[in-house]
């Protein structure tokens, strides 16, 4: 590509992570985020274009082609520079800070970076036509995506047995979900906006709130507490950490727990659940099996697109444990669209107090009424009076 003149150019320093869902949580506006993500899913595009990011260094396919992940056109929909790189040699040249350019070439589809006016890396920028057009195409395609959903989904109900009978031996919790609503909070499509929907409902019928990893800051982040956190413990924050939930950290089956080496090293306690299945499902399926008469599932995943954007394999056993819990599994969307909540006390002291102050004008301005309430008034005052002499008075 030598002697091919730039179109245009922008400039940040980078941020790298290769998890996705935790980079976001350091990001800062005018930031260069440089991820290693598989087929961007929605949840982390929504995230990165919320941060504020100028642009998005991927260090593998935004968009592989299997199935009509949305991440990508929401990206570049927004005004960010995406850009899908040949490898993650980038992850061992640039460092956090490092201010780098992204320059793209004219009359191609390519892109540079450069750091200090040293090019250290080219690859392929994916436009706005582009990317719409393979997303229409994938969406064409959708039965085949669907094909392995299904068939990932009975492999599931081979492996997973015990998940889907309800056999996972469950620990004693301190956690009361006897006839209680719960809440369980997912790091998902529109989860703080549904945690917003649902105040009236928190409100009146205080459910149990179960956060599943780095949810628990989103449920802190509206002013709520979660009684429950459940989950590897990898995204939640140590602030959410120590809110005062009980800890539940996710094992294997064969009794591998990763995620009980961050609340070990916090000096914080916490149960150990070895279950097949993703942290969403375990959490899920707790409420039920302890006996909450509903659960209401806020950023979750409850159509076919959301379930094969999230392209993971874990996602067959999250579908395989609604039809475990069947028909007391709500989503938050359809209970802030249903429930009518109680009126507060607030709008009824306004009412009162509109009342009182009618009453007072009405009287004020009748001299009759007036009169007679001035009368009252003295009569009150004498009968006070007497009162407080008393019988020696």
């Amino acid at each position: 590509m030598r002697g091919v003149e730039p179109a245009w150019s922008v400039a940040g320093p980078v941020r790298p992570g290769r998890r996705t869902k935790l980079l976001v949580r350091d990001l800062v506006r005018g930031d260069v985020a440089l991820i290693d993500h598989l087929d961007i899913d929605r949840v982390s595009a929504e995230e990165l274009i919320a941060a504020g990011v100028t642009a998005v260094l991927n260090c593998r396919p935004s968009s592989s082609g299997t199935y009509p992940n949305l991440g990508p056109q929401l990206l570049v929909e927004a005004g960010v520079v995406l850009v899908d790189l040949p490898d993650d040699a980038l992850f061992e040249v640039l460092s956090g800070g490092d201010p780098v350019v992204i320059r793209a070439l004219a009359g191609t589809t390519a892109a540079e970076l450069l750091r200090g006016g040293e090019l250290l890396a080219r690859g392929e920028l994916l436009d706005l036509e582009r990317v719409c057009a393979e997303t229409e195409a994938r969406r064409r395609e959708v039965g085949e995506a669907l094909e392995r959903f299904a068939n990932n989904t009975i492999e599931h109900m081979r492996e997973e047995r015990e998940l889907l009978a309800g056999r996972v031996p469950l620990p004693r919790f301190t956690t009361d979900f006897r006839d209680r609503p719960a809440l369980v909070v997912v790091r998902g499509v529109g989860h703080q906006r549904d945690l917003r929907a649902l105040r009236a409902f928190i409100r009146d019928k205080h459910p149990v709130i179960v956060a599943v990893d780095g949810a628990a800051d989103a449920v802190l982040e509206v002013g709520l507490r979660p009684d429950m956190i459940v989950g590897d413990m990898d995204s939640a924050s140590e602030a959410a950490l120590r809110c005062g939930a009980e800890l539940v950290v996710h094992s294997y089956p064969d009794g591998r727990a990763p995620g009980r080496d961050r609340p070990e090293q916090l000096g914080l306690a916490f149960k150990l659940v070895p279950a097949p299945g993703t942290s969403q499902d375990l959490a899920l399926l707790l409420a039920a099996e302890k006996g909450a008469r509903l659960i209401v599932s806020v950023g979750s995943q409850f159509n076919l697109l959301e379930f094969l954007d999230r392209n993971r394999e874990g996602m067959s056993s999250t579908f395989l444990t609604r039809l475990r819990i069947g028909e007391i599994l709500v989503d938050a969307k359809g209970v802030s669209r249903l429930y009518q909540p109680r009126p507060g006390l607030a709008p009824l002291l306004v009412v009162l107090l509109a009342g009182l102050i009618a009453v007072a004008a009405v009287i004020w301005l009748t001299p009759v009424l007036r009169d007679l309430a001035e009368l009252l008034w003295l009569k009150l005052h004498v009968l006070a009076l007497a009162r407080a002499g008393g019988p020696g008075g």
